[in-house]
């Protein structure tokens, strides 16, 4: 049997290296290969920067006060979500009914159950196979999302302060951070006002 260069690569890339799979696809962390050469740690390219952490912290004490926690759930710490065979994506920050996340049981396995939103802050993903560019990821990723249940991604990039918005049924909008973004149920969420209150300059 002749062994491809593509299939020796993913055996000589740890699993923990993987960050996402897309139809047996493998998507590495980003700088995987600088673990693979010994320069960087595992937890180095696992681990979310002091930026990311805060801002996924912010929106999750917003939705603990504001959120219907009777009829919704939420995950966050990349929650795994598979929906295909060798498929599956992580996630910053899920909103999931509550009664069908329940009805699939709690256990120690990846989420099936489509979230109702996701939000997301920039990515720990290698982009080089997307040539380098965060939005075609995004979009990627946005798309695999909605096709699988998910009814909302609403998706927050740092390096320029932009917010973009996608359901399956109306179009895609990015706007600033100082724009109020519904998550759901007209509960709506601006980012850069809870950065204000909490006295954060970024």
């Amino acid at each position: 049997m002749i062994t491809t260069k593509k299939e020796k690569k993913r055996r000589s890339v740890p699993r923990e290296l993987i960050y996402e799979m897309r139809y047996g696809s493998p998507i590495y962390y980003r700088d995987y290969d600088k673990v693979l050469a010994g320069e960087k740690s595992l937890e180095e390219v696992m681990g979310s920067s002091k930026l990311q952490a805060l801002l996924i912290w912010i929106i999750l004490k917003y939705l603990a006060k504001k959120l219907n926690h009777e009829r919704y759930e939420v995950l966050t710490n990349e929650a795994g979500f598979q929906w295909a065979p060798r498929t599956w994506r992580n996630l910053d920050i899920a909103v999931f009914d509550k009664r069908n996340l329940l009805k699939e049981g709690i256990d120690d396995k990846y989420a099936k159950t489509p979230p109702e939103v996701v939000i997301e802050i920039d990515t720990k993903a290698d982009l080089r196979k997307y040539s380098g560019e965060m939005l075609s990821y995004m979009k990627e990723k946005i798309n695999d999302l909605l096709n699988a249940g998910v009814k909302k991604v609403i998706w927050y990039t740092t390096d320029d302060k932009k917010v973009m918005v996608a359901t399956k049924k109306e179009k895609w909008f990015i706007s600033d951070w100082d724009e109020d973004v519904e998550i759901i149920d007209n509960l709506k969420f601006n980012l850069a006002k809870l950065l204000t209150e909490e006295g954060i300059k970024i």
